[in-house]
């Protein structure tokens, strides 16, 4: 059998997730026909077309479709492998502190593919609310942090990325009628300080709408509970947004909100560095 080119894959896998593969070859630093290049060469390896034109854009075919669960696999294992081998040597403790959007996705993915790199490395994690991450990181408890907000004093502070922030709903949930003014919208957040509990409410006063906070959570779990239950609607990204919520698109538009990634040390172990890369490379688009 032939052996799949790994750089072919990659130009693949990055043309279908970016949705274009001219922003592929410019975010991998190829020209557009050398993609193209790579494209028939993996077309050729396997016997088949693996997109196909809807519109003006190239969508995957079935085959497509197949081998891109595949090559998602092999250059996670290539990549991790490589890191693995260039970075045998780093040992010591990590404390990684994040909130609670990103416990049962990112978070599994991103620390998951660093224990595994660096076993000798120490990893200790911690998943809580933005005050309690940011009191942490400067109390010296953690050597990173991943939060939403502005970036903090006396931190080193990186922007990662805007996320759009949503009003999220149950699907059957009454939602026209709670938004004409004549009821207050009813409000499923998280306990004062909350940055996402401000945006909503200052969103709901600059439009006149009346709105109630009418069910309040420790955890975020508790909040996704209580939307599914049709308590109410909250406002959140979309890190976590769990399965079966929909977007009440005809409250005000709500904004968006930065995601940051604080340390307190300008100069960061080794290993803090080598987490930071793998967090960055998760966030991508296209990643």
């Amino acid at each position: 059998m032939p052996t799949l080119d790994l750089q072919a894959l990659r130009a693949f896998v990055c043309g279908i997730e970016l949705d274009s593969f001219a922003l592929a070859a410019r975010r991998l630093h190829r020209s557009t026909s050398a993609v193209s290049a790579q494209l028939k060469k993996l077309e050729r390896q396997v016997g088949s077309p693996l997109v196909q034109k809807r519109g003006r854009r190239l969508v995957p075919t079935r085959s497509g479709e197949l081998l891109l669960s595949y090559a998602r696999q092999l250059l996670a294992l290539n990549d991790e492998a490589l890191q693995a081998v260039g970075d045998a040597e780093l040992a010591g403790e990590l404390r990684f502190a994040a909130q609670e959007d990103f416990g049962e996705s990112l978070l599994a993915e991103v620390l998951g593919r660093f224990a595994r790199a660096h076993p000798q490395v120490q990893l200790s994690t911690f998943v809580g609310r933005n005050a309690d991450l940011l009191d942490g990181l400067r109390g010296g408890r953690f050597d990173l942090a991943l939060g939403w907000g502005e970036p903090q004093p006396g931190l080193n502070s990186e922007r990662l990325l805007q996320a759009p922030l949503r009003w999220l709903a149950a699907a059957d949930f009454p939602l026209p009628e709670q938004a004409n003014g004549d009821n207050p919208v009813p409000l499923v957040m998280f306990e004062r300080p909350c940055i996402m509990r401000a945006r909503a409410t200052e969103a709901l006063d600059r439009a006149g709408i009346r709105w109630r906070v009418v069910h309040t959570s420790h955890s975020l779990s508790g909040i996704w509970a209580a939307v599914k239950a049709g308590l109410g609607i909250t406002l959140r990204s979309d890190f976590g947004r769990p399965p079966g919520l929909v977007v009440a698109d005809r409250l005000p538009p709500p904004g968006s909100l930065d995601l940051q990634m604080h340390r307190l040390r300008p100069q960061a172990a080794a290993q803090v560095q080598r987490l930071e890369q793998i967090v960055r490379a998760a966030l991508e688009p296209g990643a």
